[in-house]
């Protein structure tokens, strides 16, 4: 799938048992390096939101998830500033690094090539 999200080969690696056993360590071990969860940010927050898919899908958001969201770049920016990363013991954990962004951009993805394909349509008289 191209778009907001990017191409991703994970839904594959799932379904292979063996592939799945090699791959995941080096993925884990190279989203720690990338170094977001350090920061306090989840995954989702690293979207690029100039896309119009993304910005239609930030309005779908509870009130809750902005607000953390907001918060989240907030203890990051001035993380930044500060040039230290969390202590380690704050740090997200893996289990809370949930995609709460990606549901809705994939619906708003839908909704966009149902749109296409609905003004597109050719009308024929018989």
């Amino acid at each position: 799938m191209f778009g907001p999200l990017g191409f991703s080969l994970a839904p594959s690696v799932r379904r292979s048992r063996t592939l799945y056993k090699w791959i995941k360590p080096i993925a884990d071990w190279y989203a720690n390096l990338a170094g977001y969860r350090k920061m306090g940010l989840k995954y989702d927050d690293l979207l690029v939101e100039e896309n119009p898919e993304v910005q239609k899908a930030l309005t779908r958001l509870t009130p809750r998830e902005a607000y953390d969201r907001a918060y989240r770049f907030k203890v990051a920016s001035l993380l930044s500033v500060n040039h230290k990363p969390l202590p380690k013991e704050q740090w997200l954990p893996v289990s809370e690094d949930v995609r709460y962004l990606k549901p809705h951009v994939q619906e708003v993805v839908k909704e966009v090539e149902e749109r296409h394909t609905w003004d597109t349509m050719e009308v024929r008289r018989k």
